[in-house]
């Protein structure tokens, strides 16, 4: 005599035999798969590394533009972004004068150079100088006499002296008995060869003339014959004094072709 099982007991043990079933899949899938690392350390590593790929991605284009748009003024010290932006463009050669402070005579004369428009500038040679006794003015408060050195950016086209033009030289040069100084140093010193070779800087004066030219453009109070000359071991009246082997050199090192500028003034100057 068989035992009736109710409808409801059948489809409860159905149910609990599919569950375990479904419990041993379970089991065998977790067994079988890789699982040296929760997947969740996994899921945290893989959020790590999108913001660390990212940066680097930037960083990476950082650097790209920074090699596309290069500083025009790298390498230069001691002057402000005004001074550097009034360099022209198509300069390759530049003769920055970096006066101890804006009281004081005292200077240092670096020549620098560079390949082309954009390029880097790099210092070829450096000499101690002396500029104005009374240190430095802006051009539009300097007036005739008054022993300051001109702060600011001005062309170099013209050059000539005492002795005879250094060989190599490429700058138009006025050989000149004329080229003599009258009188004594600021100190008394004796000016004897300050003007043996000359390079005028083009403050108040015309260009593609001899040094000696007395034309001053901007008027007489203004003062003008401001030059790179040799240095005659004493302040100046507003030249730039070198030793004169650093003229010699200079002579023969600055060309035409280069457009060469003279920037001056105290350390980090305006103008």
């Amino acid at each position: 005599m068989s035992q009736h099982v109710p409808a409801r007991s059948r489809t409860s043990k159905r149910v609990a035999v599919a569950a375990v079933l479904g419990l041993l899949a379970a089991t065998a899938a977790w067994v079988n798969a890789p699982h040296d690392k929760p997947d969740g350390a996994r899921g945290a590593r893989a959020l790590d590394d999108r913001p660390t790929a990212a940066a680097a991605s930037v960083a990476a284009a950082d650097r790209a533009a920074a090699r596309t748009a290069r500083d025009p003024a790298q390498g230069l010290t001691g002057v402000s972004d005004e001074t550097l932006a009034r360099i022209p463009g198509n300069a390759r050669q530049l003769v920055l004068v970096t006066g101890k402070a804006e009281d004081s005579s005292e200077s240092t004369v670096t020549l620098y150079s560079r390949p082309g428009p954009g390029s880097d500038w790099a210092a070829d040679m450096s000499w101690p100088g002396r500029n104005g006794a009374q240190g430095w003015s802006p051009p539009a408060e300097r007036t005739q006499g008054d022993l300051t050195t001109p702060i600011g950016v001005f062309s170099l086209t013209d050059a000539g002296g005492l002795l005879p033009k250094p060989p190599g030289t490429k700058f138009p040069y006025d050989r000149s008995r004329l080229f003599v100084p009258s009188g004594q140093g600021v100190n008394g010193e004796s000016l004897a060869g300050a003007f043996d070779y000359v390079v005028a800087i083009d403050f108040n004066r015309e260009r593609g003339v001899s040094p000696l030219d007395p034309r001053q453009p901007d008027g007489e109070d203004k003062g003008g014959n401001i030059w790179l000359h040799v240095d005659h071991d004493g302040p100046s009246q507003g030249c730039v004094g070198i030793p004169k082997e650093a003229m010699k050199t200079l002579l023969q090192s600055l060309d035409p072709a280069a457009h060469p500028v003279i920037a001056m003034g105290p350390a980090g100057f305006t103008g």
